[in-house]
C-alpha cells in the first residue's frame, strides 16, 4: 500500500480525515469507502472510482453481532481479486445506531463515521416532535451533531410557530425550515456538508430526503414520489443507504425512511434535551417520587405552573420506559453472550482433556 499520505487528496473525496493506520496492514491492501449495501454485496468507493466487492468469509458467520459487519460510511481494508474482498474494517470516528427492527433485540448500524444527522420533518401532516425527539435520543451516543431540518417551508402555512414549538421543545439544536427543492434555501445546509465532512439523512418516507440530495447534488439522481394526500405519508423511494459524494466537497448518505426507530438500550435521558425533566425530578421533596399526586412534587408543580409542556412529559414516559425494557434486554443478551463463551471454553477443555490437544 502506498504511504496514506499519498492517498489523501484522492480518499479525501469520499470523507477521509487523517488517521493512523494498524501497523500489521499487508501491503496488497487498499483502503475503500462502502458507499452502499444490497443482498449480493457492497459498492465501494475508492476516491477514483467505485467498484463491487464482497465481505470476507467471517463478516457472514450467522451469530456475529451486526455491528461487527460493514456498514455504509465505513473505510475499509480490500484484498485485490474477482472480485475484491473486504478484509478490515478500520476504527469508526462516529456510528450511528438504532435497535433492530421487529422482534430482534440486536443493534443496527444506519451509518459510519458521520460529522451530522440531519433529521429531517415536513411541515405537513408528518410533523411531529415527539419523533423529532426520538431521533435525537438515538443520536445522544452517535458521536454525530444533530442538525434538523423542517422540509416543505414553502407549503407550510406558518413555519414560523413549528420552529418557535421546536426551539421551545428542543433548545440548543440547529435548526432550519427549508423548501428542499430551493438550493437559496438549502445552502445553511452545506455548513455541516463541507471538504471531508459526512452527513446522514434520516426521516419518514415522503419527507424529502431523496429531494433534497437531489438539490444539493445539482441534478436529478435519486427518484422522489408525492405524498399521500390524507396523511402526508411518502412510499420508499430510496431502498438501500448510499453514500454520495457533493459538489461542495462532502458526502451525504441517504437513508430509507424508518418505520421503527426503536432504542439500543444504550442512550441516557439525563444527558439528552430531557435533561432538565431529570433535573426537575431530582428536585421532589421524596426521592422515590412516582411524580403523579406525591406532595412536594417539583415535575407536577412545572406541569401545573406552564414550565413543563404536558406533551413532552408524556412523551419522557414513554421513552424512559421503552429505554429501561431495552437496557434489561440488552443486559440479558450481554449475559447470555458471556455465558455461552464461558460454556464453549468449558467444553473446549474437556475435549482437550479427553481427546487431546491438536
Amino acid at each position: 500500500m502506498p504511504p496514506v499520505a499519498d492517498l489523501e487528496p484522492r480518499l479525501a473525496r469520499i470523507g477521509w480525515r487523517a488517521q493512523p493506520l494498524p501497523s500489521d496492514i499487508e501491503a496488497d491492501l487498499a483502503i475503500a469507502r462502502v458507499v452502499a449495501q444490497h443482498r449480493a454485496g457492497y459498492q465501494l468507493h475508492d476516491g477514483a472510482a467505485m467498484f463491487n466487492a464482497q465481505p470476507a468469509a467471517r463478516f457472514l458467520k450467522r451469530d456475529l453481532d451486526p455491528t461487527e459487519r460493514p456498514a455504509v460510511g465505513d473505510f475499509v481494508l480490500v484484498a485485490p481479486g474477482t472480485p475484491p474482498t473486504i478484509e478490515r474494517i478500520l476504527p469508526r470516528r462516529t456510528e450511528l445506531r438504532r435497535g433492530a427492527a421487529g422482534e430482534s433485540h440486536q443493534r443496527q448500524i444506519i451509518a459510519a463515521n458521520i460529522d451530522a444527522v440531519l433529521v429531517l420533518n415536513g411541515l405537513d401532516g408528518d410533523f411531529n416532535p415527539a419523533r423529532i425527539e426520538r431521533y435525537l435520543l438515538l443520536i445522544q451516543g452517535s458521536g454525530a451533531t444533530p442538525v434538523l431540518v423542517l422540509t416543505k417551508a414553502d407549503k407550510a402555512t406558518d413555519a414560523k410557530t413549528a420552529l418557535a414549538e421546536l426551539h421551545r421543545r428542543i433548545p440548543g439544536v440547529a435548526m432550519f425550515a427549508i423548501n428542499a427543492k430551493s438550493a437559496d434555501s438549502v445552502a445553511p445546509l452545506l455548513a455541516w456538508l463541507g471538504p471531508g465532512h459526512t452527513a446522514v439523512l434520516v426521516g419518514s418516507s415522503g419527507v424529502g430526503k431523496s429531494t433534497l440530495t437531489n438539490t444539493l447534488l445539482g441534478q436529478e439522481r435519486q427518484a422522489t414520489k408525492a405524498v399521500r394526500e390524507h396523511d402526508s405519508r411518502g412510499r420508499h423511494t430510496t431502498t438501500h443507504r448510499a453514500l454520495i459524494p457533493l459538489p461542495s466537497g462532502g458526502c451525504l448518505i441517504d437513508t430509507p425512511g424508518m418505520r421503527e426507530l426503536k432504542l439500543t438500550g444504550e442512550e441516557e435521558l439525563d444527558q439528552s434535551q430531557f435533561a432538565d425533566i431529570d433535573e426537575l425530578a431530582q428536585s421532589c421533596r421524596f426521592g422515590d417520587c412516582g411524580h403523579v399526586s406525591e406532595p412536594g412534587c417539583a415535575v407536577q408543580a412545572a406541569l401545573a405552573d406552564g414550565r413543563l409542556d404536558p406533551a413532552r412529559w408524556r412523551n419522557y414516559l414513554k421513552l424512559r420506559d421503552e429505554l429501561a425494557a431495552a437496557a434489561d434486554t440488552l443486559e440479558a443478551q450481554m449475559r447470555r453472550k458471556s455465558e455461552s463463551r464461558v460454556l464453549t471454553k468449558a467444553l473446549g477443555k474437556r475435549l482437550g482433556e479427553k481427546y487431546g490437544k491438536r
